[in-house]
């Protein structure tokens, strides 16, 4: 077994060499430790980072943790990388997005629907950024793929889990009509998920 110094300095390595939030699971496989003792170090070195005010910080998200950079610190980095060309997101994949992060698992005739328009060509825009994915087949009428975002939506946006989404009136409203439309039965179908 590693001291607890060695484990934090691998995870440091680690998180750096990855590009991409390492997962409590694989760290604690490479280190032979316990999942709960490496999620341990993940926060306490999350803390030093944040204690001392480092550039950059440890950010968990969906039991991963990964460097980001310090908010405060991004005007620097615009003149520093300027002129870099941002791409944003269009309204429309916005929108798209939105429904999807409230109401998933959701099929895209149910996306349609609520947007009043097709919506195919956004989700497969969101689906190469990957910030969706197929989750599985609803239980409705030809089994229709549903979408759910992933954890590079969860990435992008900041949220360490769905609960961190901010809150929306309608969405309870929506939920319950959903529930009352028979939306609630949809199953997802796991063959071939970890």
């Amino acid at each position: 077994m590693y001291s607890n110094k060695t484990m934090k300095s691998a995870l440091e390595t680690m998180m750096f060499m990855w590009g991409e939030p390492l997962e409590v699971k694989d760290a604690a496989e490479v280190l032979e430790a316990d999942k709960n003792v490496i999620r341990g170090l993940f926060k306490e070195l999350q803390e030093e980072y944040e204690h001392e005010g480092r550039g950059i910080r440890i950010r968990e998200a969906d039991d991963a943790f990964g460097f980001v950079t310090l908010a405060e610190n991004d005007m620097f980095l615009k003149k520093l990388c300027t002129p870099v060309r941002v791409r944003r997101l269009s309204q429309a994949a916005l929108e798209v997005l939105a429904i999807i992060a409230y109401r998933q698992p959701v099929t895209r005739s149910e996306i349609d629907s609520i947007r009043g328009i097709k919506s195919e060509r956004v989700i497969d825009g969101l689906i190469d950024k990957g910030l969706i994915e197929i989750s599985g087949r609803s239980e409705g009428v030809g089994r229709p793929l549903i979408y759910a975002t992933t954890k590079e939506f969860l990435k992008k946006f900041g949220f360490s889990s769905l609960k961190d989404l901010p809150e929306v009136p309608e969405y309870e409203e929506m939920r319950r009509e959903r529930e009352e439309e028979g939306y609630g039965q949809i199953s997802i179908d796991f063959e071939g998920k970890e």
